[in-house]
């Protein structure tokens, strides 16, 4: 199951929801991820109303009024129920039974508003006894971390000049767990605000928020890795993040239970934010017109209320399977933990949590200004987009891999949105929605007959991609920054140039030219590439180093106070072998 996992691409049709795609190496070798395995031996377990598991033991989602629920626990006690947990500030039970006539009975007790199975499978039996997650022995990292081409896409990369984020912003990250001790993360991890939520009872021993799949890991790095000279940064490398592991180990599944959890404990923690890569399994879609899934979606919503209402905002990935979310007509993937079946829905049924209200939904760019092939879709349903194709980032033992899906754009957005809280002390989550959508450029649709709407708001891009440089209250200089985003093809033993037009700079070009390279290669070691001022004097970026290593995505820094600014400037590269080719992605001057 887990392999299949890693395997799929989410948000329909995987055997879990998580909204991303296997981890790479940079040789593009898949890298299994961390077993789901005890770290030694176990810490004894936080003691279960329910002392013992039992074959046929399913979850109920029991759903009455905010406040005392005293006499409705009692009453699932009285019908063959156990309490497994309860948030009395949402008004939800998490309930358990064997018994197959329980829901029912449930429902005709006095004060009791709705009760609603969480899933087709049983209970696992580590709910009563969780083991904690393997602690993996981590690998080092040599000195460097140049700019990955995402981060430049958002211009994350000229928004730390400004800021890296505050310390006082915290950021929640429900998934499949955090390895915090990494050596990318470790800087900025947040343990005492971290958490397991997995089965849906909040899990406090030290370690139970580490990772059981690659998942959180990945979309932790790309939210706030450290500034530190090594391996990957952050978009915002300077706020704190903290671990909620909603995903249950072996299988990756985030059931609503775990979820509620989940935005009950970022309400209450302080989280500014919190990125959700993930649907509620096992469902692809919950209809309000089924009994069980009625509930989820009334469980599911008043924990993400609840968790606003506290100041935290929600932003969620819109799912990977090139769907229409505003037209839906089936779901052949649900449920997810037994056997699927292919059902007619409606507009009414809910991908949740990214479809709730206030849930900020996130489409993903390929480079540039694409869609990524496979991010869903939907008018009125997206709201920003950000690069969510093969995104680089950590993975838990001190390592780092690829990974593309919706998953990896959310964490861009969420990265983008404590920048703003940064620099926006007090902001509440209603503006902070409305910065987000101001900030993001806009992207005209393409010549794609499903996208519809305007440059300014339309059904592949929302309101359009994120920029971290005007999330932080600046933009790039008149003058002072351009960029070619074209493809330029890099074919054996031969030689291109990709120009870029300068113009409305006085002088000279500073003495720090800053030049942002991304070529796609595989075997860079071939090539030599060159800036090539106006006058046509030629600075050496890189002459055939780094051998069978994928890609170029570096920034160089370039002494050319000699040169006059204003001209047109040329990347050029030189591919000196055989066997291997690529492009020129795009490439950038910063003066």
């Amino acid at each position: 199951m887990l392999a299949a996992t890693l395997g799929a691409a989410l948000a329909f049709g995987a055997p879990a929801a998580l909204a991303g795609t296997a981890p790479v190496s940079p040789s593009g070798q898949v890298i299994p991820a961390a077993p789901a395995k005890t770290a030694g031996k176990a810490a004894a377990a936080p003691t279960s109303q329910s002392a013992t598991w039992a074959a046929g033991t399913r979850a109920y989602l029991v759903i009455t009024a905010p406040g005392d629920s005293s006499a409705v626990r009692a009453a699932v006690a009285a019908n063959g129920g156990t309490v497994f947990s309860n948030f009395d500030s949402i008004g939800v039970i998490v309930a358990h039974s064997a018994s197959a006539g329980f829901a029912a009975t449930m429902r005709g007790v006095s004060g009791v508003q709705q009760v609603g199975a969480t899933r087709t499978s049983d209970v696992p039996a580590d709910a009563y006894n969780p083991a904690l997650p393997a602690n993996p022995a981590q690998s080092t990292t040599p000195a460097g971390e140049p700019v990955r081409a995402d981060m430049s896409q958002i211009k994350a990369d000229q928004a730390w000049a400004v800021t890296t984020g505050s310390p006082s912003v915290k950021v929640g990250i429900l998934d499949t767990g955090v390895d915090d001790q990494h050596q990318d993360l470790a800087p900025n991890f947040n343990a005492a605000d971290s958490v397991s939520c997995a089965y849906g009872k909040p899990d406090t021993r030290a370690g139970a928020w580490r990772d059981v799949d690659s998942h959180g890991t990945h979309v932790a790095g790309t939210i706030a890795a450290a500034k530190n000279g090594k391996g990957v940064v952050g978009v915002a490398p300077g706020v704190k993040i903290s671990a909620v592991r909603v995903a249950e180990p072996g299988n990756s599944f985030f059931f609503a239970e775990n979820t509620i959890c989940g935005f009950v404990w970022a309400g209450d923690h302080g989280f500014k934010v919190t990125n959700n890569s993930y649907y509620t399994d096992p469902w692809q879609f919950n209809c309000p017109d089924n009994i069980d899934q009625a509930a989820i979606i009334e469980g599911v919503k008043r924990a993400q209320e609840y968790a606003e209402g506290k100041g935290s905002l929600q932003i969620a990935a819109a799912g990977n399977e090139d769907y229409d979310l505003a037209h839906k007509t089936t779901d052949s993937a649900s449920p997810n933990d037994s056997t699927p079946v292919t059902r007619t829905i409606t507009n009414a049924c809910l991908d949740i949590p990214t479809e709730l209200p206030g849930v900020v939904t996130v489409a993903a760019n390929g480079s540039g200004t694409s869609k990524a092939s496979f991010s869903n879709f939907g008018s009125g349903v997206i709201d920003v987009a950000a690069p969510g194709s093969d995104v680089y980032s950590t993975i838990p033992g001190g390592k780092y891999g690829t990974k593309s899906g919706t998953s990896m754009a959310t964490p861009h957005v969420v990265g983008v949105a404590a920048l703003l809280a940064s620099t926006n002390p007090g902001i509440t989550p209603a503006q902070l929605r409305d910065k987000l959508a101001t900030q993001a450029n806009d992207i005209a649709c393409p010549s794609d007959s499903r996208c519809t709407g305007t440059a300014a708001n339309n059904s592949f891009f929302g309101e359009g991609q994120v920029d971290a440089l005007k999330a932080v209250g600046s933009t790039p200089p008149p003058g002072k920054y351009f960029e070619n985003l074209a493809d330029f093809a890099i074919n054996d033993n031969a030689t291109v140039e990709s120009p870029i037009t300068v113009s409305g700079v006085s002088g000279n070009a500073p003495a720090t030219l800053k030049v942002g390279v991304d070529i796609k290669h595989t075997y860079i070691g071939d090539l030599r590439a060159d800036l090539v001022a106006p006058d046509g004097t030629v600075y050496n970026l890189t002459n055939r180093s780094g051998g069978g290593t994928d890609n170029i995505v570096q920034t160089f820094t370039v002494n050319a106070s000699s040169e006059v600014a204003n001209g047109l400037w040329k990347l050029r590269v030189n591919d000196n072998a055989s066997a291997d080719t690529g492009k020129i992605d795009a490439w950038n001057l910063t003066f």
